[in-house]
């Protein structure tokens, strides 16, 4: 009996892990973003929920763009590359959209 008690808490512990995650993805891709660019003020970050796979949307100034992509791609990649590092743990897939 008490077997189930500690398996559904520790369900809801792994549950209130992934809840905290999820802030803490958007809120890294902001930090990240503000301080790459210009007008900090103007970054915008949407998150839509489509299950196993998130999506974050960047919305940033129109001079901005070019430095939040960087040169060949550089800066956008290595974003998305530490989205990618820092979501394995919660089984939970991201991806990053800049929207003009």
């Amino acid at each position: 009996m008490l077997g189930k008690f500690f398996k559904s808490k520790e369900k809801e512990d792994q549950k209130e892990d992934q809840m905290k995650g999820q802030v803490f993805m958007k809120e890294i891709i902001e930090e990240i973003v503000k301080a790459v660019v210009d007008n900090p003020n103007d970054v915008e970050i949407k998150e839509i929920d489509g299950g196993k796979t998130k999506i974050i949307e960047l919305k940033v100034a129109k001079d901005d763009i070019g430095k939040v992509i960087g040169k060949k791609g550089r800066t956008i990649s290595a974003i998305r590359t530490l989205l990618a590092s820092a979501s394995g743990k919660e089984k939970v897939r991201y991806v990053l959209e800049l929207l003009e």
